[in-house]
């Protein structure tokens, strides 16, 4: 029996996967996965930001004009205000986020310097906690201590891993990219003749919600049926909200 994270299970670990002995199939590292998962749910919720945002505002302007490069300039336009706006917003908010971490890891490293016994009685109180018997929780948190104490406590107490903080760099560029690459969808559909851009892009907009909608339903383990039609009523309802409204101010117009 191996201690891999926090649980105490009959697995063995090797060169960074784990193995389940009782079935001899390499399984992907639990944290790693949900790391990815949520990176990966993050790039599809960004995407329908973007195929939302433009759809709304190419068949808006639609509605108003029949002018092919009115419509492709306020669709650019929105795209690229969405894109910098999604990577300000994610970058200040995993910044802070970081900055946040980074203060709480500070505290957890001076206490370890300052009084490491009562840590170590900390760390065991918690794997006790978890359902392990006193003497076992014990020799888990001594382990681990001589091991990395660091990393142990801020693991066990603080659910962070230090060596793996997000960087708001790298949060904001995939925002940026998921929500262009959805926004690119409305943004080439509106391209077709004139007498079908609208129609066009509707049907092109809300296949790609049902798409992504269904994709990220999965990714978060939610009903996909009910995520899937959520996604589809929204964009509807935007592209609809938007082709009234453009209507209206190209007969005013």
């Amino acid at each position: 029996m191996v201690t891999v994270g926090n649980v105490l299970r009959d697995e063995v670990v090797l060169d960074q996967r784990v193995v389940d002995v009782s079935v001899g199939h390499p399984e992907p590292h639990g944290a790693g996965l949900a790391a990815r998962l949520n990176w990966l749910r993050a790039g599809v919720l960004g995407a329908n930001d973007g195929i939302v945002s433009v759809a709304g505002i190419v068949v808006g302007v639609a509605a108003a004009t029949a002018t092919r490069s009115t419509i492709l300039t306020a669709g650019i336009a929105g795209l690229a205000a969405g894109a910098v706006s999604m990577a300000l917003g994610e970058y200040v908010s995993v910044s802070t986020q970081r900055d946040s971490e980074r203060a709480v890891l500070e505290v957890e490293r001076r206490e370890l310097l300052e009084q490491p016994e009562a840590e170590l009685a900390e760390l065991a109180a918690i794997y006790e906690g978890k359902g392990l018997s006193p003497a076992t929780a014990w020799k888990v948190a001594e382990e681990l201590t001589e091991n990395d104490a660091f990393a142990a406590h801020a693991e066990a107490e603080l659910g962070i891993d230090p060596d793996e903080l997000t960087d708001p760099r790298h949060a904001a560029f995939s925002s940026a990219l998921s929500f262009t690459l959805g926004a690119l969808l409305p943004l080439l559909a509106i391209l077709s003749p004139a007498a079908i851009r609208v129609p066009v892009t509707v049907i092109a907009v809300l296949v790609a919600l049902a798409l992504t909608g269904a994709l990220g339903a999965r990714l978060g383990q939610a009903p996909v049926l009910r995520a899937t039609v959520r996604v589809l009523l929204g964009g509807a309802l935007a592209m609809a909200s938007t082709y009234a409204i453009g209507h209206l101010i190209g007969l005013v117009v």
